[in-house]
């Protein structure tokens, strides 16, 4: 395969879990894959390693002071360096690359994402947040702009493949798992003393810190529900959350029909990633392949929603609609980034989010404006209940 013919991908987030295993899966297949932009956040060691070992068109760091580092350790290269949150929304419009992994985490992955959409891009998207905030616009410009939205969530991804020959099959309801996360069947009177270190240790997965204090919250599956309702256009009594301690099937869809298609695999968001990025090929790979002796059982059960209160909260933001995902996911990330600076407890990040939700306005058809004011204003609501 020569140059011309290689997928370029752009990495919105390189630095992070999503971005570093999807960079993993572009060094495995340098034949199929060039990495043609960098960005971070914040962490410029990371990023400028990374930049010399991929040759990126394009770094950008997000955090401006950084900047003259970056520029400095990338000089004798042919690497473009840039810095700030403008710049991550005008590398967004260039034609250097053809798919962009969404990896930057929370809301500030949305205009990025919207910006790649209004070109045409092919968006792999790892930002859950980016549809629970603002899934029908981005839904709609994703139709306009004729741009392919691919999941790289391995609960998206896994109803994606399911659907794949299925378009003019109704879905009769689609059943998201979850694993339960670190403290399943535990009950309030253990969680009031959860510290921060418990509960980032997932027991099948290896994510970055915010998407794993939601999944011991059980947030992300929440989060995940409103995603699905966008990217597969379903009403919310279409999505049901099951839990599936053994974290082997990724989904399942259940058809008109009574009929269930379930994809299987071993926890390793490596797939969904190389998934996306190869889509429509499945690439050989070397990872390991689930052995049907171990685990031997695959158990299902009801997640409880009465001690894990966040799911329940989640669900009430998609029967409601409007801006409620929007101020539902701005008070989460003030509430995770409070428990992960010890200055909140476990169950405290839950009534924290539900007195943000009784407190912001209610805007039933909001405009990308709206949502952006809706989120302001939740987050700083939110945060002067802890006084950050």
């Amino acid at each position: 395969m020569n140059n011309q013919q290689k997928k370029r991908i752009a990495i919105f987030g390189s630095t992070g879990s999503v971005g570093t295993q999807a960079l993993d899966v572009i060094a495995a297949n340098p034949e199929l894959f060039s990495a043609e932009v960098l960005t971070a956040q914040q962490n410029d060691d990371l990023l400028i390693k990374q930049a010399l070992r991929f040759q990126p068109d394009i770094v950008v760091i997000g955090d401006e002071s950084k900047y003259q580092k970056v520029k400095t350790a990338l000089l004798d290269h042919p690497i473009k360096v840039f810095a700030g949150e403008k710049a991550l929304i005008e590398v967004a419009t260039m034609d250097n690359y053809d798919v962009m992994m969404a990896a930057i985490v929370g809301f500030a992955g949305l205009m990025p994402t919207m910006t790649a959409i209004e070109h045409g891009k092919t968006i792999a998207l790892a930002n859950k947040e980016t549809l629970v905030v603002a899934g029908d616009i981005v839904m709609r410009k994703a139709v306009e702009n004729r741009a392919p939205i691919i999941p790289v969530d391995s609960e998206h991804s896994a109803i994606f493949q399911c659907l794949l020959g299925e378009t003019r099959n109704r879905i009769e309801k689609i059943i998201l798992t979850a694993s339960g996360g670190p403290f399943l069947g535990k009950k309030p009177n253990f969680l009031v003393n959860v510290k921060r270190d418990h509960a980032l240790q997932h027991p099948n997965w290896s994510m970055g810190a915010k998407i794993s204090i939601d999944s011991a919250t059980l947030m992300n599956k929440g989060l995940e529900m409103i995603e699905a309702r966008w990217l597969f256009n379903l009403t919310p009594q279409q999505i049901q959350v099951v839990i599936h301690s053994q974290s082997i099937i990724h989904s399942m869809v259940q058809f008109e029909d009574g009929s269930i298609k379930a994809q299987l695999g071993l926890p390793d968001m490596k797939l969904p990633i190389q998934y996306a990025l190869g889509f429509p090929m499945r690439l050989p790979n070397k990872l390991p392949r689930y052995n049907f002796s171990k685990p031997d059982k695959l158990t299902f059960e009801e997640p409880d929603i009465r001690t894990f209160r966040n799911l329940q909260l989640a669900k009430d933001a998609l029967a409601r609609g409007g801006n409620a995902g929007c101020v539902l996911n701005a008070a989460n990330e003030i509430a995770v980034y409070a428990f992960l600076k010890n200055r909140i407890g476990f169950l405290d990040m839950t009534d924290l989010i539900e007195k943000t939700i009784q407190k912001i306005s209610f805007v039933e058809q909001p405009s990308l404006e709206d949502y952006f004011e809706s989120d302001g204003e939740a987050r700083n609501f939110a945060a002067s209940l802890i006084k950050l």
